[in-house]
């Protein structure tokens, strides 16, 4: 197991994840560092340059966050949304987040945990 970054439990460091999921779990422990304003539509971002870089290096790993790829397709039927939105999961979640008065960053997480449990895929290591 790798130790903890800077000794605080959980955090790791950028070249000891291995995919998309255990970054994620890094954004969700500090995601001041990670995402300006806590904009999801930032996060979406950065998880393109994510999928673009493992394409230049050939990563084989499968990226769940296209805004036509798995999550979205789940995001839509789970909103109850009669078709997918052009606009993204991004701004689906700020807009459903800031109808309830949840901050988007906590809708989300919530969202992904939902996501990975229908897919069998554990919840984020730091939430055990």
């Amino acid at each position: 197991m790798t130790e903890p970054a800077a000794g605080r439990p959980g955090l790791r460091k950028p070249r000891d994840l291995h995919d998309v999921h255990e970054f994620l779990d890094q954004v969700r422990l500090r995601p001041g560092m990670w995402v300006r304003r806590g904009s999801l539509q930032h996060l979406d971002s950065m998880l393109v340059g994510y999928a673009v870089a493992c394409e230049i290096h050939d990563s084989d790993e499968s990226f769940d966050f296209w805004n036509s790829g798995p999550f979205s397709q789940w995001l839509w039927k789970r909103m109850n949304m009669a078709y997918p939105s052009n606009l993204g999961w991004a701004v689906e979640i700020e807009r459903a987040a800031e109808s309830v008065g949840t901050p988007p960053m906590e809708m989300f997480f919530s969202l992904l945990d939902e996501f990975r449990a229908e897919r069998g895929r554990p919840q984020s290591t730091q939430e055990k």
